[in-house]
């Protein structure tokens, strides 16, 4: 038995990886966030897989779901928006994983910092101009941004930053970048 943590992308379906793709194929328990990956990504999944939403979940209820994965021996795929390693809060589903000794796995998503960059046919970086991506967010609910990290202090670099997550904070992210 092993869990999969596996990134959607950026919501198109042949915007997944192979790895990812082969993997839904071939799990019978697949977790998805209703609220965030698009349906048509299960469409990758076997026709039998048992398809849970854990929009309405809490962790506990989400362990419980691996907890019977466990103990009926099934893979599983936890399946993820953009990419797991970027702002995947994947970390607390993976030590309680780790307690109840269930072997994890990470299956890297096409981000949708380079998913937007291709749909604007635009590079990141460019000579002359920036040869640094910072990959960022605003403080939110979830968890704050240490000072340092604050949008106007990293604009200070002219640097290309890409702004996960801060939709609702635009007026105030536009002021701090106009700074620089």
């Amino acid at each position: 038995m092993k869990v999969y943590f596996v990134g959607a992308g950026p919501g198109a379906p042949d915007l997944i990886t192979l790895r990812g793709a082969k993997l839904l194929g071939s799990v019978q328990m697949v977790l998805y966030a209703g609220s965030l990956v698009p349906t048509e990504m299960l469409q990758h999944c076997r026709p039998d897989a048992e398809l849970i939403d854990t929009a309405q979940l809490d962790l506990e209820q989400q362990q419980a779901c691996y907890e019977r994965a466990k103990a009926q021996d099934l893979d599983v795929v936890r399946l993820h928006s953009g990419d797991p390693a970027i702002y995947g809060a994947t970390a607390e589903q993976m030590r309680r994983l780790e307690a109840l000794d269930i072997a994890y796995e990470v299956v890297p998503g096409v981000s949708s910092f380079t998913a937007a960059a291709s749909a604007v046919t635009a590079e990141l970086t460019k000579p002359e101009v920036s040869q640094t991506v910072i990959l960022t967010r605003v403080s939110g609910r979830a968890s704050a941004v240490p000072e340092l990290e604050s949008i106007a202090r990293l604009a200070e670099h002219q640097a290309t930053m890409c702004i996960f997550l801060s939709g609702p904070h635009l007026k105030k992210i536009v002021a701090d970048l106009r700074l620089h």
